[in-house]
């Protein structure tokens, strides 16, 4: 979900409009249409889940699943190895600790093999990105066609594009060698806040891996050192592997989430543990039927995205993924499921006589636990951006001819969107179309998927 920091990046290179007339105050747009849950559930891939403390300012460990053994700080080290398919998601921003103090703050990733045999781990896919200058937060209109993966705002949207699109980024090895009792650098990267104003930058990470034996992992922030001429260096594993066996936990720690059940508002946290779910893949149809119904014409009706704690659309489900280990100022599930694949099959039917036009969309109503006479947007919507990232959707057009587009969105608060597809069907008539993404991080859930018949 946005912060302030989120916020401060942002700002750093927007453009400056000149002034314009003052908004209208919003108007509330109610539709009173169904809102289903989603079928299906999450995977059970673990995400080892690196988000918190977001804003880091003092060198330290992230996210340790060391085992606690030898360590300096045991209470750092959550004793989870991973084995199999797994992913890594980290996502954190650097600010000097003074105005004077500049230096780079590097990002290392480390694993560790406990075993006495070597470890073999393939990197499935891999993408990391800074906020400046790879994936600045510019501004671009709502929906944008991006055929090549050349449109993005964050370093978030441009990983989680990457990563939709089976690319695998050459700074990464396809595969790594463990040897026994030892560990190897899986990521070592700058976060650099020099030349900036103010000082501030953000490193967005994904990676999907397999490993063939058991295998630790940890994210680390570090300084960069300095050489003989005081010319900063990358770090090296030895003092990677010092940091993590001596290091405390990285602050500033991010406020403390509210406990499950109880009242007020809520404060999710950042997540800072192993999750558990890297995908949520399910054939969308009506009950007891292995296709999907379209609504009459003029109708529609929604399935809710990312619906968590006190944003469940009158759903009554949760998708937010659990979190298997975690540290106890973090959050207690990962709420927004940055980096979760959403995999959509909708076989939509035309039960009617004649031809209908249907359209597919993304929207982003007001977050709420039990509608109030259906889904709330805002016109025009707020200003608060909730969803910056990439959406696939692929479908058999009139001539039956198959179409895969990407498209870039940008949707605020209460945004009603754009049709990503608007599908023909003839009478009696069948047409299956695929939506996928990845939850963005920097996004704010929920959202929901629309099926409209056009008048």
């Amino acid at each position: 979900m946005p912060s302030i920091v989120s916020i401060l990046l942002s700002g750093l290179i927007l453009v400056q409009l000149p002034p314009t007339t003052p908004q209208p105050q919003p108007q509330d747009i109610v539709q009173p249409q169904e809102v289903r849950p989603l079928s299906g559930q999450l995977d059970k891939i673990p995400v080892f889940n690196s988000n918190s403390p977001e804003l880091v300012v003092k060198e330290g460990i992230l996210l340790s699943t060391f085992s606690p053994q030898n360590k300096v700080n045991p209470e750092a080290h959550l004793n989870f190895p991973f084995q199999g398919s797994f992913d890594i998601f980290a996502h954190h921003v650097a600010k000097a600790p003074t105005p004077e103090d500049l230096r780079t703050l590097y990002l290392g990733i480390i694993l560790h093999n406990p075993t006495e045999q070597p470890v073999t781990v393939d990197i499935l896919q891999a993408a990391s990105y800074l906020s400046q200058p790879d994936a600045p937060f510019i501004e671009l209109p709502s929906q944008v066609e991006d055929p090549q993966g050349k449109v993005y705002a964050g370093p978030g949207s441009r990983v989680m594009g990457d990563i939709l699109r089976g690319r695998h980024q050459n700074i990464f090895p396809p595969q790594i060698v463990i040897a026994p009792g030892e560990s190897q650098m899986l990521v070592n990267l700058p976060i650099p806040v020099r030349e900036l104003e103010p000082p501030l930058n953000g490193r967005s990470t994904y990676m999907r891996l397999r490993s063939n034996g058991k295998v630790y992992a940890a994210s680390l922030a570090m300084f960069a050192p300095t050489d003989e001429t005081g010319q900063e260096r990358e770090p090296t594993l030895e003092e990677w592997e010092n940091l993590l066996e001596e290091g405390e936990l990285a602050t500033p720690r991010d406020r403390a989430p509210t406990p499950p059940g109880a009242s007020g508002n809520i404060i999710y946290g950042r997540v800072a543990g192993v999750s558990a779910g890297s995908i949520w893949k399910t054939r969308l149809s009506d009950l007891g039927s292995v296709d999907l119904a379209i609504p009459k014409k003029g109708n529609a009706f929604s399935y809710a995205l990312s619906t968590l704690d006190g944003g469940q659309l009158g759903t009554n489900q949760v998708q937010s993924a659990p979190i298997l280990v975690r540290y106890p100022d973090t959050a207690y599930k990962a709420h927004g499921n940055y980096g979760i694949q959403y995999s959509l099959a909708l076989p939509l039917r035309n039960p009617t006589q004649e031809s209908q036009t249907v359209a597919v969309m993304l929207q982003t109503p007001i977050k709420q636990d039990q509608l109030k006479d259906g889904l709330r947007f805002l016109a025009p919507p707020a200003q608060q951006v909730f969803f910056r990232g990439t959406v696939r959707v692929s479908y058999e057009d009139e001539q039956k001819v198959s179409q895969t587009r990407y498209f870039h969105l940008v949707q605020r608060r209460g945004q009603q969107g754009e049709p990503l597809a608007k599908i023909e069907i003839p009478a009696q008539d069948w047409r299956l179309v695929q939506v996928d993404f990845l939850y963005p991080p920097d996004a704010t859930p929920p959202q929901v998927l629309t099926i409209e018949t056009l008048e």
